[in-house]
């Protein structure tokens, strides 16, 4: 027993199989799928795998390397600058009369037309000083008209002096031919000394009347030169008048300030009620013309020429492009029209790249965007 026992213990202790044998779990069956090593690709997949992001790479540096030979085939026919920005001949609207400020009728940023009102000063001394002048020019032409009728008095006194000298003239003579008649009478006998006498006595007095009536005459002439000397200060007399009354109309207009043309009003300084004096600013005002400044390298001036056509963006607005053409390249840099200019000739020299303004007129401006002095731009000049 004991020995057959033995021999069947091993045997007995195997698992039996069939119906009896125990049964896997499908938690043991996943368990034993995931432990097995995963698929490797093979030589051909990997190859396919490289041959395609080649093929992508390639496309893509072909097409860099054709964008980027359009982009310099385009871009070597112009030259830009971002050193470049709007300007305008701003300037300062002042009044040139002074006085109290009755009404500013515009305010800041405001377009206006040529000839707009935007500025009036108080104008009642100034009217009066109108009214002044006016009575000025009345009295001088007043005085002008006295004279004239004193020079027609004076021409009739020489009339009448001239007629008075010939009266005498006409007595002279006759008194002489008296005189002479009386002289030969004596002279043959048939004549008294005494008759002789009284002709000499009237020759003689007639001769002094015919000097007075001579002189009369020409003190009359002298007179008539004098009062016509007086018509000619009273003209310009009335000529100064004239001048006060119309520099007086002329401070009277100057109490309306206009605009001189179309533009916008910046930097408004003047109030209602405000004292000025002449010369005081009210307010900049900034003019519709504006246009570029570039200020290119002189290294870039080789071949800018004016006429050739400009492609502007402003850095304010980067979705609009403008066009435009060059209008002018400045004779000389922007150094040498300085306050104080580099002086080349003293100390250790260094050269270097200067900048030249160059002058773009923009074609059409558009009307829906403010633009204005100092704005930056980038224009791109075609030169080739």
């Amino acid at each position: 027993m004991d020995a057959r026992t033995r021999e069947r213990g091993p045997s007995a202790e195997q698992p039996q199989k069939g119906k009896d044998a125990p049964k896997t779990s499908p938690d043991q069956t996943g368990d034993a799928t995931d432990q097995q090593p995963a698929k490797t690709p093979t030589l051909r997949e990997r190859l396919r795998e490289h041959r395609l992001l080649a093929a992508v790479g390639a496309i893509v540096l072909i097409a860099a390397l054709v964008g980027g030979l359009l982009y310099w085939l385009e871009a070597r026919h112009y030259e830009s600058t971002d050193d470049a920005f709007i300007a305008a001949r701003s300037f300062s609207v002042a009044s040139k009369v002074g006085g109290y400020v009755t009404d500013i009728p515009v305010t800041d940023n405001q377009h206006v037309n040529a000839g707009d009102l935007i500025a009036k000063i108080d104008e009642r001394d100034y009217r009066i000083a109108v009214d002044q002048a006016t009575a000025q020019v009345a009295v001088s032409a007043a005085n002008i008209a006295n004279v004239e009728a004193q020079i027609d008095s004076q021409q009739e006194q020489i009339k009448q002096a001239q007629a008075q000298l010939e009266q005498a003239e006409a007595q002279l003579r006759f008194s002489q031919e008296e005189f002479a008649r009386a002289q030969d009478l004596v002279e043959k006998g048939a004549g008294t000394v005494q008759r002789q006498q009284q002709t000499r006595s009237d020759l003689q007095a007639q001769q002094a009347n015919t000097e007075r009536a001579r002189t009369a005459v020409t003190a009359a002439q002298v007179g008539i030169k004098t009062l016509q000397a007086q018509l000619e200060g009273a003209k310009a007399q009335l000529e100064q008048s004239q001048a006060q009354l119309d520099q007086a109309k002329l401070n009277l207009q100057y109490t309306s300030v206009v605009a001189a043309q179309s533009g916008r009003i910046a930097k408004l300084s003047g109030a209602k009620g405000t004292f000025v004096t002449a010369g005081q600013s009210l307010m900049m005002f900034v003019p519709d013309e504006v246009w570029i400044v570039a200020n290119y390298k002189e290294t870039q001036l080789n071949d800018m020429r004016p006429g050739q056509p400009v492609e502007i963006r402003i850095d304010a607005y980067p979705g609009r492009k403008l066009t435009g053409h060059v209008d002018s390249v400045q004779p000389g840099s922007g150094t040498a029209f300085s306050l104080l200019p580099a002086e080349n000739a003293t100390g250790n020299y260094v050269k270097v790249v200067q900048r030249v303004p160059v002058k773009i007129v923009v074609d059409n401006w558009p009307a829906d965007l403010p633009v204005g002095p100092g704005m930056s731009v980038v224009p791109w000049t075609r030169v080739r």
